[in-house]
């Protein structure tokens, strides 16, 4: 395989692993605060729905992205309120998020199905990369503003995540709920925040397949890209930059895939975003791997103040 070769699967990837960076993003604040959603696919479908909707009503992407964002976050407060003020089973409550996003966006997206937009998110022009090294300006040569964002994005949540006091307030939340109660941290507040900030990085997530990846609108256009953020969500232990190179990793194999269906059948391809999941829960549910891997503690766990389950 020659250097153009490589680079165009690398371009492919940075296109592909974008959306599923951000909402694997979301993702992790969500868990490390201790809320596991299962919604994402849901929300990211969401997202995907409004932010083209939007796009193609005002010609104007950056609103559609911001529509996403938004329909995202609104709607991640279905889970919220249920997983944090009822306490119902986040894993039922995350996955009946999921139901409802694809149907909702199944069923109203009916008249939109077939439809394409005029204007979309374009990717830089060739004199942004002019003063970069040659390399540099192969390797990013069909980036856009989004692709750039979700990197700094990345570095940005992984610093706030470790280095600072509000990002141990929010792990804190996550592993010893009690403890941080008790040190004055409002527990629900962190988590409602969490879980809508981890709505809106997956409606934007959405936004961007819609507006940018494929700036068309069909039902489905998601691909399980909500399960795999899940995954990877597990996969990158919970760390913002392992998460980023784990969504252009993806996005690699996903890329690959289409030259692999020569060799095997499209059918068990198709099958992977719904196998990485499933398998990454069945080694997070035990709790000697859980220890292993630095699993919040108190994940998927409902708080009430004075006991912990």
């Amino acid at each position: 395989m020659n250097i153009e070769a490589i680079l165009g699967v690398f371009n492919r990837a940075l296109a592909y692993g974008t959306p599923l960076l951000l909402a694997t993003l979301g993702e992790i604040y969500a868990e490390r605060a201790g809320i596991l959603n299962l919604g994402v696919e849901g929300m990211m479908m969401v997202g995907a729905l409004s932010g083209f909707v939007v796009t193609y009503a005002t010609a104007n992407p950056w609103m559609g992205v911001l529509a996403g964002a938004l329909a995202g976050g609104i709607f991640s407060l279905i889970h919220a309120f249920s997983s944090i003020t009822l306490r119902a089973n986040q894993t039922v409550s995350g996955l009946a998020l999921t139901l409802l996003g694809t149907g909702i966006a199944g069923t109203l997206g009916r008249s939109w199905e077939g439809k394409t937009l005029v204007v979309s998110i374009q990717p830089f022009s060739k004199t942004f990369f002019a003063k970069f090294p040659p390399l540099m300006s192969m390797i990013f040569k069909d980036t856009d503003a989004l692709i750039l964002g979700s990197i700094f994005a990345a570095v940005f949540l992984w610093f706030f995540l470790f280095k600072t006091r509000p990002g141990l307030f929010l792990r804190s939340c996550g592993e010893n709920p009690s403890a941080s109660d008790t040190l004055g941290v409002n527990v629900w507040r962190v988590r409602y925040l969490a879980t809508f900030f981890g709505g809106i990085m997956a409606g934007i997530g959405g936004a961007y397949i819609s507006v940018a990846y494929r700036p068309a609108w069909s039902s489905g256009m998601t691909q399980g890209m909500g399960w795999l953020a899940v995954a990877l969500t597990i996969f990158s232990f919970w760390n913002p930059l392992f998460a980023l190179v784990g969504a252009y990793l993806f996005g690699a194999l996903f890329h690959l895939a289409f030259r692999l269906q020569v060799f095997i059948a499209p059918e068990i391809l198709n099958s992977l975003p719904y196998l990485f999941p499933v398998v990454a829960l069945v080694f997070v549910s035990r709790l000697a791997f859980r220890k292993k891997i630095g699993v919040p503690e108190a994940l998927g766990k409902p708080y009430r103040r004075g006991e912990t389950e």
